[in-house]
């Protein structure tokens, strides 16, 4: 019966040996090595400065390609103007071309 239905000093003498096993373990472990915390920590600093730069890299690339793909779509635009404007001739300049054909068609037959 009592050991389904503990007393109250049962309860509290099994918590305070609980509590001491548990100081106990907690002391036995070994002290923390300042050159071993040191190392972790610069180990950290490393590669968070790492991790970083390649995010800077990252963002810099695509930058560039952006601005890339942005001079790739202005020359095409500038090409692209060129061209309408040298298809686009005015209807003296078409006479004037039909004329100089004309011409050098006649001036061949002499």
């Amino acid at each position: 019966m009592a050991f389904k239905d503990p007393s109250f000093q049962d309860r509290t003498n099994s918590a305070a040996q609980a509590k001491a096993k548990a100081l106990e373990a907690l002391r036995a472990k070994p002290p923390i090595d300042e050159a071993t915390v040191a190392e972790r920590l610069a180990a950290r600093e490393a590669k968070e400065l790492a991790e970083r730069e390649k995010r800077a890299a990252k963002r810099q690339a695509e930058a560039d390609a952006k601005a890339a793909k942005k001079a790739e779509a202005e020359a095409a635009k500038a090409k692209a103007l060129a061209a309408a404007q040298v298809s686009v001739m005015t209807e003296a300049e078409k006479k004037a071309a039909r004329d100089a054909r004309y011409a050098a068609r006649k001036n061949k037959k002499k």
